[in-house]
């Protein structure tokens, strides 16, 4: 850049320089023989020339033309008859010679015609600018002599050699100055890009175009007007677009009227996981500013599919809630097995046979009900390892033989509801162990009947003031001073928020609270 922008400024000002070196050398020539005209019309027209050479009186006539020549600062004025011969020249010796024998000029034009001319010539006096005039006799009808004023072009060329000097420091000037611009410009430049070569540039832009196509999620990017600059091919696929369309450049409001991108680009604020519908299908949406020092110039989106989400989810809960299952089982039956062994070996068989056939009898009918009540696997696997957790505690979590939950909607998230009954069903746990001790019993009744789902979950805790039920589903509130306490109600009122969902607490009885949940079943009664 610094070659390019200084070869640049060479030549630019080494032709403006020739162009105004020619310019003004054909000016000054200009001036130059038109003041010569003007000085030849003007002696042509005195009266004491006029008949000087009407008598041919050279020595009235060369003092004359000497004084005129210094006076308009002339080279020469040289003054000859109606056959062209010399009557007054700065050389006496060429007196009487014909002003023709220094050059090919015609004479006939001014001496025949009587038309003044401006000639540029190689004289006798060297090379010159010079103007002839006709002399004509006092009735101004008869060409009697003629008038040649020249100025050396020595003048101009020395003018002209004094300017070339100065555009010389001129152009030498504008080379440096374009220098020093340069190298400010290319720093500037190389500090914007990173201080990357273009050759970098250009394979990091492939690469990034090759990551951006590679990736299973869809990106837009827009500039800081709202006009599309980035679109991937999964951005396309999802949104049902054309690969090979061309979408830069596009308005964002042409494909997405209700984009909140440009919400983004005012004020600023990222926006993470929030859900958006686009016709038919609903997307998990990252929405980030992109900043240049302190300008905005841009928002990038990148989204997925929420189904997809969705799945991976439930499978992740899934496995969870096999995972805690079993880790309770294990825990449970490790205690189990223990006691059974130290029965054994104290000789109380018969205890060791009714304890093997009361856990047996339990578990079955547990799974019984939840196989009849509760066809759903998630949630059924939710509930048994909340029921094996409650008994590693020391409590019992007693589900209602009446419960029902059969019409679970396909379309309504198991990971929001295994979550909102997993954190109350938590909750509840820890309130009756810290307030009633072990042994107590936290009590779960559920029915599909009608247009909602409901949950019911009483404990035996201390219960719930009127003025904490106000606050408990703020987020970080919580009765516990250790740090990482007060998410559990916060996430339910949020999920149950998603769902369309409400939450209900009343004192339980005799102690303790009863917490009653209402989900709706129809898709219409869910929000984003």
């Amino acid at each position: 850049m610094v070659l390019i922008l200084g070869l640049i400024a060479l030549l630019q000002t080494g032709a403006l320089g020739l162009f105004a070196l020619h310019y003004l050398s054909s000016s000054l020539q200009e001036q130059m023989g038109e003041r010569a005209l003007h000085v030849a019309k003007t002696i042509a027209a005195i009266p004491q020339i006029i008949e000087a050479v009407e008598t041919r009186n050279s020595a009235v006539l060369q003092p004359i033309a000497q004084s005129l020549a210094e006076k308009t600062q002339a080279r020469f004025v040289v003054i000859g008859d109606s056959n062209g011969l010399r009557l007054a020249h700065p050389n006496q010796e060429r007196l009487g010679l014909s002003m023709s024998e220094d050059d090919d000029d015609d004479l006939s034009p001014t001496l025949v015609q009587g038309l003044a001319q401006v000639t540029r010539a190689e004289g006798s006096l060297g090379r010159s600018m010079r103007a002839r005039a006709p002399i004509f006799d006092t009735d101004g009808n008869k060409i009697i002599g003629i008038v040649s004023v020249g100025y050396l072009l020595d003048r101009v060329e020395t003018l002209v050699d004094r300017y070339r000097l100065t555009l010389a420091l001129v152009i030498l000037g504008a080379f440096g100055f374009s220098v020093l611009t340069a190298i400010w410009f290319a720093g500037h430049f190389k500090k914007a890009i990173f201080g990357l070569e273009p050759e970098q540039i250009g394979r990091l832009f492939q690469e990034r175009d090759a990551t951006l196509q590679s990736v299973r999620e869809g990106i837009i990017a827009i500039n800081a007007e709202g006009l599309i600059t980035t679109v991937n091919h999964a951005a396309c696929r999802m949104l049902g677009l054309p690969r090979d369309s061309t979408l830069t450049g596009t308005p964002i409001q042409h494909l997405f009227p209700d984009t909140r991108m440009l919400e983004v680009l005012t004020n600023d604020t990222p926006q993470f996981d929030q859900e958006v519908r686009v016709g038919e299908l609903q997307f998990i949406v990252n929405r980030l500013p992109l900043h240049q020092g302190d300008r905005i110039t841009g928002v990038v989106s990148s989204f997925r599919r929420k189904d997809e989400l969705d799945l991976l989810s439930r499978q992740l809960t899934r496995i969870r809630q096999y995972a805690d299952s079993l880790r309770s089982q294990a825990h449970e039956y490790s205690n189990k097995l223990h006691t059974i062994a130290g029965l054994i070996q104290i000789g109380a068989t018969d205890e060791a046979l009714n304890l093997i056939g009361q856990e047996t009898r339990d578990h079955q009918a547990l799974i019984h009900l939840l196989v009849e009540a509760v066809p759903d696997p998630i949630l059924a696997g939710c509930l048994l390892g909340k029921y094996n957790r409650a008994r590693e505690l020391g409590l019992m979590l007693t589900i209602d033989p009446d419960s029902q939950m059969v019409d679970l909607p396909p379309e309504l998230p198991r990971e929001k509801l295994v979550s909102i009954i997993g954190n109350l069903l938590d909750n509840a746990f820890e309130a009756t162990l810290n307030h009633g001790g072990p042994q107590q019993a936290v009590t779960l009744s559920m029915t599909d009947l009608g247009n909602d789902l409901i949950f019911e979950i009483e404990d035996r805790g201390p219960g719930i003031s009127p003025e904490d039920q106000q606050r408990i589903f703020a987020k970080g509130t919580t009765s516990k001073s250790e740090p990482g306490h007060g998410l559990g109600l916060h996430l339910v009122s949020t999920q149950l928020q998603q769902l369309g969902g409400t939450i209900t607490i009343e004192p339980g009885t005799p102690s303790g609270s009863r917490i009653t949940i209402y989900i709706p079943k129809h898709p219409g009664g869910m929000h984003d």
